[in-house]
């Protein structure tokens, strides 16, 4: 699992402890092991550091790269550029000299955050990033998909909504997923046999879902936890304002989506 120690490797420890064993990596130290995890100190953007990460393991879990920061574009290619794209190929490339069949990619719904929420989109849609966060996110699935068919690799791409014990707001209601969801996502991808290249939907069962996540279901995902559950709560509290007008015709990518495409 690279990029541990961030936050949705930490759900994901806490859900897959005792499952797995656990090769953790990440270029911040990580202390607190459970049994069944070890750590390896790894740099995405160190070729030679990914090659000993990915050596000798069933199945790579990359949740390792750079956050999209809030939405905020000015440097976004030089901070995306070392972990998103050039880390990302370290870690793939690692994996297949190591002999690595099975990769997981931690993709995001901001790689078809320019799509309208008034539209349900599914896994066969053409991808329209709306930031380079999520252009970096539309490399790595394609770089996956070049893997999957060169080299055979197994190639299963999760297109992350919202990991969170619960949705933090309305528009996280149509992307939430709970740790317990992502677990199970992570567990198909790591053992459903006869994957080639796949892209499934990082959600839970959500019934106000901009995205249509058949393929998951496909591939056996039963969703166990639903963001409606947290919904009369959220929106009694997140009530739009005259600043967030976009909210019911703004893109799926979030508020900030609209205003980038506006402005550019």
């Amino acid at each position: 699992m690279t990029g541990a120690a961030g936050r949705i490797g930490t759900f994901l420890r806490a859900e897959l402890a005792g499952k797995y064993r656990l090769r953790l990596s990440d270029i911040k130290p990580l202390r607190d092991l459970r049994k069944g995890e070890s750590f390896l100190r790894a740099d995405l953007t160190n070729f030679s550091s990914m090659l000993r990460a990915t050596r000798g393991v069933d199945a790579v879990l990359h949740l390792g790269g750079q956050t999209s920061g809030g939405g905020v574009e000015d440097g976004a290619w030089e901070r995306m550029l070392p972990a998103n794209i050039i880390g990302f190929r370290n870690t793939l490339e690692a994996a297949r000299q190591n002999g690595v069949k099975r990769f997981l990619v931690a993709t995001s719904n901001h790689a078809v955050g320019y799509y309208l929420r008034d539209e349900i989109i599914d896994h066969t849609v053409y991808p329209k990033p709306d930031s380079i966060y999520g252009v970096s996110k539309v490399f790595n699935e394609a770089l996956a998909s070049y893997y999957a068919v060169r080299y055979g690799m197994e190639m299963f791409c999760m297109r992350i909504g919202n990991v969170n014990p619960a949705p933090l707001d309305r528009r996280r209601l149509a992307i939430w997923i709970s740790p317990r969801d992502m677990a199970q996502l992570v567990t198909i991808g790591i053992e459903r046999p006869n994957i080639h290249f796949e892209i499934a939907y990082g959600i839970s069962n959500n019934k106000r879902a901009w995205f249509d996540n058949r393929n998951a279901r496909r591939l056996g995902y039963r969703p166990q936890d639903r963001s409606e559950s947290y919904a009369k709560a959220i929106v009694a509290r997140d009530k739009p304002s005259a600043n967030s007008a976009d909210f019911y015709q703004g893109y799926a990518g979030g508020p900030g989506s609209a205003a980038r495409k506006k402005r550019g």
